[in-house]
């Protein structure tokens, strides 16, 4: 940008504004509004706007122009619908703290129930939506909740249950598959 005598700039990684005073090929030096004379290079500066620049610049914009360039700019390109095994898999977070706010008045057999009680809805839904996979994150810790989720998934007929991905979730989640098309006994 070309700046004019007179001017009013700003510096642009700095706190600095001030009016030109020279103007050399690259290299403008200007007056700061404390009266320090300061020399820059031009990409450094930018041309501060008034009230009436700015508002002629808005009222002289052809908003539909822009809309018709916005438009266009939206080509549609083919889509694709892929099927990975991480969109597949529905997680859920049996940590407590994930499920409540606040365990302050909960007994630990409560909070075991309340994780349980999640599973086993989590679970339901999955196979009422057809749901290949669902992944519960139970943690490491003292076990307990990994052998007592382990106990309510063993009385499905129609999943498979193993340690998930250790990649992605560590060693305190259990993957179950469900199998969507078991004959009823």
């Amino acid at each position: 940008m070309t700046f004019k005598k007179g001017q009013k700039v700003s510096v642009l990684d700095d706190a600095i504004n001030g009016v030109v005073a020279k103007v050399h090929n690259d290299n403008v030096t200007i007056i700061t509004t404390e009266g320090f004379e300061l020399g820059f290079k031009a990409h450094e500066l930018i041309l501060e706007q008034d009230e009436t620049m700015i508002r002629k610049d808005i009222f002289n914009t052809d908003f539909q122009k822009v809309i018709v360039d916005k438009e266009m700019s939206k080509k549609p390109g083919p889509t694709f619908k892929t099927k990975s095994k991480e969109t597949e898999k529905m997680v859920v977070d049996l940590h407590i703290h994930q499920l409540v706010e606040n365990t302050k008045h909960m007994e630990n057999f409560d909070m075991l129930n309340l994780q349980l009680d999640t599973a086993k809805s989590r679970l339901e839904f999955a196979i009422s939506k057809r749901m290949p996979h669902i992944v519960f994150i139970h943690g490491v810790g003292e076990g307990v909740l990994k052998m007592e989720l382990h106990t309510l998934l063993r009385r499905y007929d129609n999943i498979t249950f193993y340690d998930a991905d250790y990649k992605i979730f560590g060693l305190g989640a259990t993957e179950v598959r469900i199998f969507q098309n078991v004959a009823p006994n």
